[in-house]
């Protein structure tokens, strides 16, 4: 029976908090779940609106919110504020925290600790870590302390200047073993979630074969039980579109031109219909 209304994902939803839980059982079952990153609560609001089931703030906000270069440039101290913000915008949402470059690498202790502040100052749901097979033993410790991890394999942007720009994995048998591998052993350490960048579709088709936990991809084909891209990719936001994402909508030309119009109300002076009107002397 229909009322005439037409149901949206954040419908289905109404009422029920997406946790780590729901996307484990959304994965058993073969039902996608749909990720994006998010930087700001206003954001994070509509994107839980749309029905969204997971925003990472991600360390690309080092390049999209702050200009910066690159995600090695991303302050920690940022990163877990905004973190914060995107929680409490969409507070019935999974928001996953991006550990930035040298928050996690330099010892376990600055690791657990910076894990930690993520959890209790940013309110995260769940902390991500670029790693290989040789952080397990860091992602074990941070899981025996109650920190949900999020294993990231496959191209590891914060590694860039090792390789001199960002590149795909997993092309060749060798390295598509070693990110399997990786992704393996990530989840004996405890992760709760893995998410897999830039590999050939058979590489994440393997992870999948071989590990039980929720698998999101971006550019990893379209098994994955989740799916992210960066938001401004999305929405057509940024100048150069990564091969994998293509944009939904023109929101770059639609702000342009909203800024045009803006600027010749202005100069014509037109700028508000509405007028404050001084008040009455009451003596």
């Amino acid at each position: 029976m229909t009322t005439g209304t037409i149901q949206t994902p954040a419908d289905e939803r109404a009422d029920k908090p997406v946790t780590l839980r729901t996307l484990a059982g959304m994965a058993r079952r073969g039902e996608p779940f749909a990720c994006l990153t998010c930087y700001e609560a206003t954001a994070a609001r509509w994107l839980e609106r749309a029905g969204v089931h997971l925003l990472l703030v991600g360390d690309t906000a080092a390049e999209v919110v702050l200009g910066l270069p690159s995600t090695v440039h991303m302050p920690l101290e940022v990163a877990v504020a905004l973190t914060a913000g995107v929680k409490r915008g969409a507070p019935n949402t999974v928001v996953m925290a991006d550990m930035p470059f040298m928050s996690y690498q330099a010892s376990e202790a600055d690791a657990l600790r910076n894990a930690g502040r993520f959890m209790t100052e940013g309110l995260a749901d769940v902390v991500k870590v670029e790693a290989d097979k040789s952080l397990a033993p860091l992602v074990s410790r941070m899981s025996r302390a109650g920190i949900p991890i999020c294993g990231h394999v496959g191209s590891k942007p914060q590694r860039a200047g090792l390789t001199g720009g960002y590149a795909a994995a997993g092309r060749d048998p060798a390295s598509a073993q070693a990110v399997v591998d990786d992704a393996m052993a990530l989840e004996d350490a405890g992760a709760v979630l893995l998410l897999v960048e830039a590999v050939p579709p058979e590489v994440a088709d393997r992870i999948l074969d071989r590990t039980g936990v929720p698998l999101i991809g971006i550019g990893a084909g379209p098994a994955c039980h989740g799916q992210i891209l960066v938001l401004h990719d999305l929405l057509g936001l940024t100048d150069r579109q990564p091969p994998f994402a293509g944009p939904v909508a023109d929101f770059g030309a639609s702000l342009q031109e909203a800024a045009d119009r803006w600027v010749r109300r202005v100069r014509a002076r037109e700028v508000t219909a509405h007028r404050y009107s001084m008040r009455v002397d009451p003596r």
